[in-house]
Parts: C-alpha cells; sequence; structure tokens
C-alpha cells in the first residue's frame, strides 16, 4: 500500500521552549510537535523534533488515528526529556528549576516526575 501523506506533514502545531543551564549560560531547547499525517489506511504518525545543545533528535508516535499519534508523540517527549542525562543532573527546566515540563510519561517512568508534573500529571 502507498503511504499517503498530507499537506500538513511538516506543519508544527506546537512549541514549547525548555532551558539548559549550562557552564553559567542559559541554553534554549525547543521541543517541537508537528501535525499527524496520515501515511496508510491504519497508520497516523505525529513528527516531532527536540533541539537538545548537542544533537537534534527527530522521532514520531504513530496510532490508529490522529488523536492516538499526537497523544503517543507527547509520551515520548515527555520519557525523552525525564531519561536525558540533563534532567538527570538538574540542568533542564520549563520555566523554573524542578518543576517539570509539562509533557505526559508512561507509567513505568512516573517516579521520576518533578514539580507540577509530579502534582498533575
Amino acid at each position: 500500500m502507498t503511504d499517503i501523506i498530507s499537506e500538513s506533514a511538516f506543519m508544527i502545531i506546537a512549541r514549547r521552549l525548555l532551558t539548559v543551564r549550562a557552564g553559567g549560560k542559559d541554553i534554549p531547547v525547543a521541543v517541537e510537535l508537528h501535525a499527524p499525517e496520515q501515511r496508510a489506511d491504519v497508520e497516523w504518525r505525529c513528527n516531532y523534533t527536540i533541539n537538545w545543545p548537542d544533537e537534534k533528535a527527530e522521532r514520531w508516535g504513530t496510532g490508529v488515528d490522529a488523536v492516538q499519534a499526537l497523544q503517543i508523540a507527547m509520551t515520548m517527549i515527555g520519557a525523552a526529556l525525564y531519561a536525558s542525562d540533563h534532567h538527570r543532573e538538574g540542568r533542564l527546566f520549563w520555566e523554573r528549576p524542578g518543576n517539570g515540563y509539562g509533557f505526559p510519561v508512561g507509567n513505568n517512568i512516573r517516579d521520576l516526575l518533578v514539580g507540577d508534573d509530579k502534582k498533575y500529571l
């Protein structure tokens, strides 16, 4: 079956700016979420990018519809942020240090949540 790619395949629908504090400098880390795209009759894909200071991570979540693909992509973003060395070292933040990043995570890493994420997600 041929992949179906919509016009919105590379359209950024949401962007969150996080910060990594390193060497006394604040370095912006943009997290970009793209519009879900239909790839086949029963598969949707939602691309996302995390622009780390040392690399650009481009990944995606897939689902049976656009909503599921979006949900999975957001959960994967949360997992990537909480599993990062930047988080482990306490150098990554959004709005203020120790308050979380505002992205959901899977049940298997909920123990890593901090701040408002721990309280509300």
